[in-house]
């Protein structure tokens, strides 16, 4: 796989969010609730809770980079932040269904999906691959899957990074990938630790957060690549009081640090931020 830029990707997001990547349209003065929420008092999120560092449970109880960063964004708007759990196949089909005010869910800004919902960006993101621990299969690039089993998220970004890299197998003359599908990154990550996959692809976060976890059971497979995305909070399509809200809110946690703090703390790379 190439790294390149997507020139149509970033027309559709320019039309979709209303914003230029890196500037906020609305003010930190305009931070306030939206009038209609789904349910009173509460700003209510729809997320899969499968996606370290992003949004995951532990010790039954669900953190994260989202997590700490919404709490903080329904904080500053005088609301209670009410995480709604699921399948990430679920997510837009329950805001679409207004069961949520908004997805916040490590949620790679696709064109698909920028064509059924309205996004805010708020970090860019490659992707690694995570291999066995001492890499058994010496996997280094992507081009080194050709032939092996791969476990991803069922409908995740990076079941469409398996397959077209299974494409490029097959056009070369050589075997395809054997593309596992799984719920959840968790229960892909379970397969690759039991031995029933050789690699999966994580975020280059994610990566990080995995192998310093089990040091003994997973290692990086070479370096991070492309294509690097934008993830991004959804919002219902056309509803532009919600989406400045939650704008501002975003505006508000990078002018006064918090941003930051919480890029450190869950290990992202300080260029994340870097919506360009």
């Amino acid at each position: 796989m190439k790294l390149r830029k997507n020139s149509a990707l970033a027309a559709i997001l320019g039309a979709a969010t209303g914003m230029a990547f890196g500037v906020f349209t609305a003010s930190a003065a305009d931070l306030k609730p939206p009038s209609s929420l789904v349910n009173s008092g509460k700003l209510t999120y729809a997320t899969a809770a499968t996606f370290a560092p992003f949004e995951y449970m532990e010790d039954g109880k669900l953190v994260g980079f989202d997590i700490e960063m919404m709490d903080e964004i329904a904080k500053r708007m005088g609301l209670e932040p009410n995480p709604l759990s699921m399948e990430f196949k679920g997510l837009i089909p329950a805001l679409q269904g207004s069961r949520a005010d908004i997805i916040n869910s490590g949620m790679y800004i696709k064109p698909e999906r920028a064509k059924v919902v309205d996004f805010i960006p708020y970090m860019r993101v490659g992707n690694q691959l995570v291999v066995a621990a001492k890499n058994p299969h010496n996997i280094q690039i992507v081009d080194n899957l050709c032939g092996l089993r791969v476990a991803v998220t069922l409908g995740g970004f990076q079941e469409g990074l398996a397959n077209e890299q299974s494409k490029t197998c097959t056009e070369a003359g050589r075997k395809e990938v054997d593309v596992l599908t799984f719920p959840s990154a968790q229960d892909a990550a379970l397969a690759l630790k039991q031995g029933r996959a050789d690699a999966i692809f994580n975020s280059t976060p994610g990566a990080v957060k995995q192998v310093t976890a089990l040091p003994d059971v997973y290692a990086i497979g070479g370096n991070p690549f492309g294509p690097y995305f934008l993830v991004g909070v959804a919002v219902r399509k056309g509803e532009s009081e919600t989406k400045a809200a939650i704008e501002a809110g975003m505006k508000s946690l990078m002018a006064d640090g918090t941003f930051d703090s919480l890029l450190k703390k869950y290990k992202f790379p300080m260029a994340a931020k870097n919506l360009e």
